[in-house]
């Protein structure tokens, strides 16, 4: 059976639909164990509800091609989500360790959504441009920050540690 660009353009969608509620079930857990990092608390809780923007906007272009999500990856990857969020938590230093991972997760979702747009266009799905555009740049601005601001959490981790205070979350 050949595959066209357009099945593989709807695949993808699917799976970013998928990665975005991973990126929820990762980020929700951290946003609530924060105490200590207010800053890197109120981007967290930002991202959260540009997530929530990013899975609409997907959910209207999957909509508009006619295609459903797949359940089974929302589910599977919402799970490894999950976990990969709880393993964190039994770390000393698990603000460090969220951070690097976050960081890491936020390009994994830069490369997901430039590989999306070549896709739309390829397959002549220009109105799907603007919501991926816009899921992009969302994604971008956060691993920017996250980026600017991984030497200070973690200067302020091991101010917090000296200090003999909880520098944990």
């Amino acid at each position: 059976m050949d595959t066209t660009t357009r099945d593989l353009f709807i695949t993808g969608l699917k799976n970013a639909h998928a990665m975005e509620n991973q990126a929820l079930s990762i980020m929700r857990p951290q946003a609530t164990r924060i105490e200590s990092y207010p800053e890197v608390e109120a981007m967290l809780n930002r991202h959260i509800s540009e997530t929530e923007g990013q899975i609409q906007r997907l959910e209207t272009i999957l909509d508009s091609l006619d295609a459903d999500r797949s359940a089974l990856k929302d589910m599977a990857l919402s799970v490894a989500g999950t976990f990969a969020a709880v393993g964190h938590t039994v770390a000393p230093d698990e603000i460090l360790k969220n951070s690097m991972a976050n960081f890491a997760f936020e390009n994994y979702e830069i490369a997901a959504y430039k590989s999306l747009l070549a896709l739309a266009e390829a397959s002549g799905n220009p109105m799907a441009l603007e919501g991926l555009e816009a899921n992009l740049e969302e994604e971008i601005a956060m691993a920017e920050w996250l980026d600017s601001n991984i030497e200070a959490v973690t200067l302020q981790f091991a101010a917090l540690k000296e200090a003999g205070e909880t520098a944990k979350k």
